[in-house]
């Protein structure tokens, strides 16, 4: 059965027995940022209380996890707040596999975003699993590339329907015989949807991100399986993803935020760099602490590890960072720069 990359993605994923839709399957593959330290979720939860600041301390404030995983993330950030914001925040978690167990029960579960929301939104690493077609360059023009869900064969079909050239044309131009992309447009569409629900606040995507100055010729389509990267074989026993064209994101989500009548900005960063922004650093311990107060100087070191993973630029600290305030009152509160920037990898 030859299927196109995106619908035969959305089966592996997201189908009655797809990767995503069995709770403890996607920590088993790949680690996050959310995994690699704790203080992941103290730099969002700094982020949250700077959004709650600037737009008054509303009587409810949400936090909307899109992409929750197992929701540590949700959890670990509702216990780093203190009590008066607790009292008034809104916690959602956006899954499609159900709810954990162990999910503090503050926590709502739901599998939609949900339709208003005054606050944070985080998407860590959902959009790269979006499903989208894979098209390659032939002589007549692009081709939709393909695939046999079973042996992970590939032939080229049918030329893409015109949105999607169009959308090729303006975001990922293919010069040469045999280049290959990935069609973001479902992205797109999927962060309108997100920035479209959101009334007042900020939303965060973090994720493998490129842009048109810097796209991968041969288009950047893996499989992720036991934390390394494999062949993408869409049978649901791997994880299926592909880097984000964020130029693109961004420009879909500003054109959106741009009808609301207060201000909105757009920021790109690195990972390293957001960080950074809110205090983490992965500074190293004195020395001289081993000898005055081991214990310390251990806890402190093992952060301080962590912490560099986090900012590692040829790892987690190279993700890409967008930024988008909706009705926002002051300007982006990680700073601001040009989607096609050297922050965007």
């Amino acid at each position: 059965m030859w299927l196109t990359w995106r619908d035969a993605t959305e089966r592996a994923l997201y189908g009655a027995d797809g990767f995503y839709r069995v709770a403890e399957q996607p920590a088993r593959h790949f680690r996050t940022s959310v995994h690699a330290s704790s203080s992941y979720a103290v730099a969002l939860s700094m982020l949250l209380r700077q959004v709650d600041a600037e737009i008054g301390r509303p009587a409810q404030l949400d936090l909307v996890d899109v992409g929750a995983g197992g929701g540590e993330l949700a959890g670990r950030m509702l216990a780093l707040v203190p009590s008066d914001l607790r009292m008034r925040l809104n916690v959602t978690a956006v899954e499609v596999a159900p709810r954990p167990p162990g999910a503090p029960r503050e926590i709502r579960w739901v599998a939609e975003i949900p339709p208003t929301i005054t606050g944070l939104v985080i998407a860590n690493e959902w959009l790269d699993n979006i499903p989208v077609d894979v098209v390659e360059q032939t002589a007549t023009g692009p081709r939709l590339v393909l695939v046999d869900p079973v042996t992970g064969f590939e032939r080229l079909g049918a030329a893409p329907d015109p949105d999607d050239k169009e959308w090729l044309a303006q975001w990922w131009p293919l010069a040469d015989i045999g280049d290959r992309a990935e069609v973001g447009r479902p992205r797109d569409d999927a962060w309108r949807t997100l920035i479209k629900r959101i009334a007042c606040g900020v939303a965060v995507a973090m994720d493998y991100a490129h842009t048109r100055s810097h796209r991968h010729p041969r288009g950047t389509l893996t499989g992720i399986r036991l934390g390394r990267p494999t062949r993408p074989l869409p049978d649901g026993s791997c994880d299926i993803t592909s880097h984000v064209a964020i130029d693109a994101v961004a420009a879909a989500g500003a054109a959106i935020a741009a009808g609301h009548a207060g201000r909105c900005d757009t920021a790109i960063e690195t990972q390293r760099d957001a960080l950074h922004t809110l205090g983490i650093r992965g500074h190293r311990p004195a020395v001289a602490m081993a000898h005055s107060d081991p214990g310390r100087y251990l806890g402190d070191l093992q952060k301080a590890g962590e912490e560099g993973e986090l900012l590692d630029p040829d790892g987690l600290g190279g993700f890409t960072w967008l930024i988008q305030t909706v009705n926002y009152p002051g300007p982006s509160p990680l700073g601001a720069c040009s989607p096609d920037s050297r922050s965007a990898r």
